[in-house]
């Protein structure tokens, strides 16, 4: 008998040995246990990608509506602003024409008052010398017959 013979003597003890213990068992639920803990940690990293992937989604359309709402803002801000400018020159146009008015109005009546104070002042300056010329030149016969005429027109007008 030969070493070869004796080597797969033992090789073949030594299988048995092995199955008897359940060595190729215990590698296989090994195996079985590796292949499992990869396939749970695959699961997860497929479930924390997707996770990760709907976040971005939601902060991608968070920020597109944020930018959209500033965009608003910043539109009706231009808007109210058109309006508060155009309502300010209607405002002081309107504040200028009434001033204006008002102006002339007072420059009229300034007017007004200048003609009746220089008409007053000729009346005034007339009737004195009225008097004095009818001091002069009328006597009494003559004054007696203007107040008389002067009468009967006061009359005439008067009905």
């Amino acid at each position: 008998m030969d070493a070869t013979f004796w080597a797969l003597i033992a090789l073949i003890i030594f299988l048995g040995i092995l199955v008897y213990m359940k060595v190729p068992a215990m590698l296989a639920g090994s195996l079985d246990q590796r292949a499992e803990r990869i396939r749970n940690e695959l699961e997860e990293a497929r479930r924390l990608r997707e996770e990760a992937q709907q976040l971005l989604a939601e902060y991608q359309r968070k920020r597109r509506e944020a930018e959209q709402e500033a965009k608003d803002l910043v539109d009706a801000a231009k808007r109210e602003a058109k309006l508060i400018v155009a309502d300010a020159k209607a405002k002081t146009e309107e504040y200028v024409a009434r001033r204006t008015v008002l102006a002339e109005q007072k420059i009229a009546q300034a007017e007004r008052d200048a003609v009746n104070e220089v008409r007053a002042r000729a009346v005034d300056l007339a009737i004195v010398a009225a008097n004095r010329l009818l001091a002069e030149k009328v006597d009494s016969k003559t004054g007696a017959e203007l107040f008389n005429q002067s009468l009967s027109e006061v009359k005439s007008k008067l009905n």
